[in-house]
């Protein structure tokens, strides 16, 4: 428990940054799940169309913190090699 002033302040100030943080992620994993349903949905022009609105909103995440630079390259790669396939297909 919290005893100092700013101990406190801390806390408010965390509680604060996580509810922002949860909200963020939150908003990320609705795009890439956007992206996998229009992959198994089998529409290529649509996957293509939700794989370029989720990668900024990834990236968004590395520049804010959320998430690791590597981590959303290495989804991006993924989602991208699993769109190019369905297109080729």
């Amino acid at each position: 428990m919290a005893n100092t002033p700013q101990s406190k302040k801390r806390a408010r100030q965390t509680e604060r940054r996580t509810a922002v943080n949860k909200a963020r992620r939150s908003r990320i994993r609705t795009f890439i799940r956007k992206v996998e349903e229009a992959i198994a949905g089998g529409d290529a022009k649509v996957a293509a169309e939700a794989l370029t609105a989720a990668q900024p909103e990834l990236m968004r995440g590395v520049t804010k913190g959320v998430i690791h630079k590597n981590t959303a390259s290495r989804k991006i790669s993924r989602l991208a090699s699993r769109v190019k396939a369905l297109s080729q297909a």
